[in-house]
């Protein structure tokens, strides 16, 4: 009996490594190419535990989630000016393609070095020559739709969908940094100047008009006061006339001596003028 379980003890051991060493698992998030003896099967293994043949089986996990890769390049505008940016890609690999994506290219880092990073290239150089170097910062969202239609295309093609992408900032060459902070501060200083004009227009268009309101209002108080005078002339009868000499009459009787030596009775006029 001693002797048979020292011989089960190995054999269990035996049995126990090979369901150990026969045993592996298939990650979340990840799908698992088999391959046997080298070949690839055409079923993909789902997440969790899965049983092999040792040696004869290997069963390789292969990420389905989104992955973020960024990437600099270097292009030339459609003005001819050097351009470097740098690209912020997020992807993931296309899940039921996932066999066929291993076999014709392999593991998600090769994906990136071969497929992806040559697509960034190529797309942006594609795109920049579109635009000159002053559209490609005033135009930036339509650059970037512009780069993301052509590297979407281009990743399809190999199963690879792109999710989501960002220029994080587009760098011209030193020279043509100067031109361009030059031309902003000359526009800058022509808004200003412009603005300085318009200021003046104002000012002299209301100092106008305020002094052609004062003459305005002189001539109308002129013309008030000749209108006045007129009237009065025209109201101006015996009667005032009489009243004004009223007015400076000292209370002596006059002597008023007419045509021929007539002596004049000043009681009679004012009786005259009373009717």
């Amino acid at each position: 009996m001693k002797t048979f379980a020292k011989l089960l003890k190995p054999v269990l051991a035996g049995l126990l490594l090979a369901g150990l060493t026969g045993c592996t698992q298939v990650d979340a998030g990840s799908l698992g190419v088999v391959m046997k003896w080298g070949e690839i099967q055409d079923v993909a293994l789902q997440e969790g535990i899965h049983f092999r043949t040792p040696v004869k089986t290997q069963i390789i996990n292969i990420s389905t989630r989104v992955h973020k890769m960024e990437a600099s390049a270097t292009a030339s505008s459609k003005d001819l000016q050097v351009v470097s940016t740098k690209i912020a890609l997020k992807y993931r690999i296309d899940a039921t393609q996932i066999v066929e994506v291993f076999r014709n290219i392999g593991t998600r880092m090769i994906v990136e070095n071969t497929i992806i990073d040559p697509a960034l290239q190529e797309s942006l150089k594609q795109a920049t020559a579109q635009y000159t170097a002053e559209e490609l910062i005033t135009k930036r969202q339509e650059v970037k739709a512009t780069l993301g239609d052509s590297i979407k295309v281009t990743l399809a093609k190999s199963d690879i969908l792109v999710t989501e992408l960002s220029i994080t900032d587009f760098q011209f060459a030193p020279e043509y940094q100067q031109a361009v902070e030059a031309k902003q501060v000359a526009e800058q200083r022509a808004l200003t100047a412009r603005n300085d004009l318009a200021r003046i227009k104002v000012e002299a268009e209301q100092a106008e008009a305020k002094a052609r309101g004062t003459a305005n209002a002189m001539l109308a108080r002129a013309e008030a006061e000749a209108k006045a005078q007129e009237l009065l002339r025209k109201t101006i009868s015996a009667e005032i006339v009489y009243l004004r000499a009223v007015e400076k009459w000292d209370g002596k009787q006059p002597t008023i001596v007419g045509e021929g030596g007539a002596i004049l009775d000043l009681g009679a006029i004012k009786k005259a003028a009373g009717r």
